[in-house]
């Protein structure tokens, strides 16, 4: 059995040092995130040195960091049988996580986020998705989803058509089923959808305070709580420099955030902290010492390059 099986979009972290003449050679502005067509693709690869490739994507990063707090965890998503295809299936094994899915050849290249640093350490994204978004019914394993004791979404993967219905697959197959709402504009698009599955579908629920008081449309913190008492589940939320909050039926636990950090990247902070909670819950710990131990993962995170716990 294991504790967690996370579900989400599968993309290979290429980590490369450039300098700031590369940016502008390119036309790529700095510390932004671009979706790159396969040709933008290769002729960006075709001038760099990769230094490392890591399995990245918003839940894997989370299931990663389970792992490396000696949880049993799985990961499904989506890849081709090509070089990024093996290398993110070898990542992932090496970080003992389970990787339930299959490697064919498919349509669509494994997903790639070239990740460009600067020597001032800022980051620049370019993302080629490829297949990652394209996981379908068929790729969920159904047996990894019922011998697990919490199936992990993300919101990135709900787009209407084949994710979709890969979620149904998971939720109703799932023990108890959570999910980050991922980002603002994830939300935007897809409100309808989101709410029904907070209210109805989700045992537990991830998000920050933009991404939360636009779901249900409210200006005031006071009624984001309101709302989550409401759905009688559970719903954590960060909000950055206040910490973040755990509302949990009637119960309402807080945790402050760390001060005095030196923030070198906040890549993964929000994914640190969703699997900094879950290990809390699958390890009995009450709601405090849950809130802790996410605070605590995303603090670290967010003090060194990338989304990877060292020790």
């Amino acid at each position: 059995m294991h504790k967690v099986v996370g579900i989400g979009n599968a993309i290979i972290d290429l980590i490369c040092k450039v300098s700031d003449d590369f940016l502008y050679q390119n036309k790529l502005e700095k510390s932004t995130m671009k979706l790159i067509s396969d040709i933008e693709l290769e002729n960006i690869l075709r001038n760099l040195k990769i230094e490392q490739s890591i399995a990245g994507g918003s839940v894997a990063n989370s299931i990663v960091g389970l792992s490396h707090l000696k949880n049993d965890v799985a990961f499904i998503g989506k890849i081709n049988d090509d070089t990024f295809g093996k290398m993110y299936e070898e990542s992932l094994i090496l970080k003992d996580v389970n990787y339930y899915y299959e490697k064919k050849r498919e349509e669509f290249p494994t997903g790639v986020c070239i990740v460009l640093i600067t020597p001032d350490a800022e980051r620049t994204m370019c993302t080629h998705l490829g297949g990652a978004g394209k996981i379908s019914e068929k790729d969920i394993n159904e047996k990894a989803i019922k011998n697990s004791e919490i199936t992990f979404l993300e919101g990135y993967l709900w787009d209407e058509g084949e994710p979709k219905k890969a979620f149904d697959k998971a939720i109703n197959n799932a023990n108890k089923v959570a999910m980050s709402l991922s980002d603002l504009f994830c939300v935007e698009r897809h409100k309808p959808s989101f709410l029904e599955l907070v209210k109805n579908k989700l045992d537990i629920t991830f998000a920050n305070e933009q991404e939360i008081m636009s779901l249900i449309d409210v200006k005031k913190f006071d009624d984001v709580i309101s709302f989550a008492k409401e759905t009688n589940k559970l719903i954590v939320i960060t909000r950055g420099e206040k910490g973040a909050i755990a509302i949990n039926k009637n119960e309402i636990e807080e945790c402050s955030a760390k001060k005095n950090l030196k923030i070198k990247d906040l890549t993964g902070a929000g994914d640190l902290f969703a699997g900094g909670y879950l290990h809390g819950l699958i390890n009995n710990k009450s709601t405090k010492e849950s809130l802790e131990t996410a605070t605590e993962m995303s603090s670290k995170v967010i003090q060194i390059i990338g989304a990877r716990l060292n020790n």
